[in-house]
């Protein structure tokens, strides 16, 4: 098999961790995990406690990518929003591929042993969720600035635990 992120480098047998195997590439350092492989890894394996020590930089594919197997092209699923690195899935062929850095990163991220649970449809929408509000509250923030919006975000977490919300709403909107 050649390597998705190469083409013209062959991706060989390696072991990310204990009985964890992959086929990986020597020129990128990119690794083809099968989760096949891994959800068996991760019946046996007892996550270790990680101490957070900030983010560890991992490379990332900007580009999409194929299924070294199949040829299909990978689906790209974000980690979590602090992060911009997104791992490659091939649906087809249940294969992920992890960019040089990336295991190591999911491990730091405490993520090592939840990595299908990435790929669902609710993980995607949360952190979908999580950076509009980010991106509304950045925008409050600049458009009335810090202390003003700190106050608008108290008043909002106070109004969504009254039970007459919705007619201090309209008092509010009378003007």
């Amino acid at each position: 098999m050649q390597c998705p992120v190469c083409a013209n480098s062959e991706l060989r047998p390696t072991m990310i961790e204990e009985l964890l195997p992959a086929m990986a590439c020597g020129q990128c350092q990119g690794s083809l995990v099968s989760l096949l492989y891994y959800r068996h890894w991760a019946e046996q394996h007892k996550p270790d406690v990680v101490q957070p020590t900030g983010v560890m930089p991992a490379t990332d594919t900007s580009k999409a990518i194929t299924c070294p197997k199949c040829e299909r092209i990978m689906t790209k699923y974000k980690l979590v929003g602090s992060v911009e690195n997104r791992v490659d899935l091939c649906v087809s062929c249940d294969e992920a591929w992890l960019d040089q850095g990336e295991w190591e990163l999911l491990e730091q991220l405490d993520l090592a042993d939840k990595l299908p649970t990435v790929f669902t449809d609710a993980w995607q929408r949360r952190l979908r969720h999580e950076r509009s509000e980010s991106t509304r509250q950045a925008i409050l923030k600049k458009t009335i600035g810090d202390q003003a919006a700190t106050k608008v975000e108290d008043f909002r977490v106070w109004l969504n635990g009254q039970k007459q919300k919705s007619a201090i709403l309209t008092y509010l909107y009378r003007d």
